[in-house]
């Protein structure tokens, strides 16, 4: 205790008597004397730089404080504007998609309303990925009145039937398939036959050697079958081959649904009145 006193001593003293002034000079300012005396104006001469220096510090302190505070506030304005500008970069981004989606739906509902059709629409949610079978999964099943052998359709024309269902899902076999087979005819000339999907495209079978069949000939629905209603759209015959022998022209026929690009579907609940 005494070693801190001793070491300290000069600045306790200087302390003590600058204390000591305080009280004289506070004592003072209680008196009614116009003149300041020579103690007083040593105090304030002692103490203006003193004071001076603190109000310097104590503005500098409320400056800093103030400019935390405003970036404080600045910074959380900053992380709503980049969370508002996130938002809004999102929402402008999937304007062009929902645009698209759209124009697919109104289509669709187009196509139904030309056709007169009781049609469930569905989305397409995958697909098989194997090269063995063509068939695509949508998101509808039995539960909204989806069967087995249901046909399904898009705007461009035929795209397969149904031919597995589940609560809420049901699978699609496409007629590019190799075990799909739908009654068809030329709609120029009306020739019958039977398109069987080759794996990427369609084949036109039992086409007569004598049939007039030319490229660019539409090919549709023939309505038999029990199937597909009659008239929907195929495709359209890209190779006529008649060889010197035999019964029938070779025919190929590409379809006029694009199936890599397919994504909404409708599912023909009833046949055409």
């Amino acid at each position: 205790m005494f070693d801190l006193l001793r070491k300290y001593r000069p600045v306790l003293l200087a302390a003590g008597m600058v204390l000591a002034a305080l009280l004289l000079y506070s004592h003072n300012l209680r008196r009614t004397e116009e003149r300041t005396n020579i103690l007083e104006r040593l105090v304030l001469q002692i103490m203006a730089p003193a004071q001076s220096g603190l109000e310097t510090v104590l503005d500098r302190i409320a400056g800093i404080w103030d400019r935390y505070l405003w970036l404080v506030d600045t910074e959380a304005d900053n992380l709503r504007l980049n969370k508002e500008n996130r938002r809004l970069h999102s929402e402008l981004a999937s304007l062009p998609e929902l645009r698209l989606t759209n124009e697919r739906l109104r289509k669709l509902l187009d196509f139904r309303e030309q056709q007169a059709l009781v049609a469930l629409p569905a989305q397409v949610i995958t697909e098989d990925a194997t090269s063995w079978f063509r068939t695509v999964m949508i998101d509808k099943g039995s539960e909204a009145g989806i069967r087995e052998g249901m046909p399904v359709v898009v705007a461009e024309g035929v795209a397969g039937r149904i031919i597995r269902t589940s609560p809420h899902q049901a699978r699609v076999l496409l007629i590019t398939d190799a075990s799909s087979a739908i009654a068809t005819l030329i709609q120029r000339n009306r020739s019958r036959g039977i398109c069987r999907g080759s794996g990427t495209g369609l084949t036109f079978e039992f086409a007569l050697r004598e049939e007039d069949i030319e490229i660019g000939d539409q090919v549709i629905t023939s309505g038999n079958g029990g199937v597909f209603p009659k008239g929907l759209p195929i495709g359209a015959v890209v190779r006529v081959e008649r060889e010197e022998y035999g019964m029938f022209q070779q025919v190929e026929v590409a379809p006029a649904v694009d199936f890599s690009r397919l994504e909404e579907v409708l599912v023909l609940l009833e046949e055409n009145p």
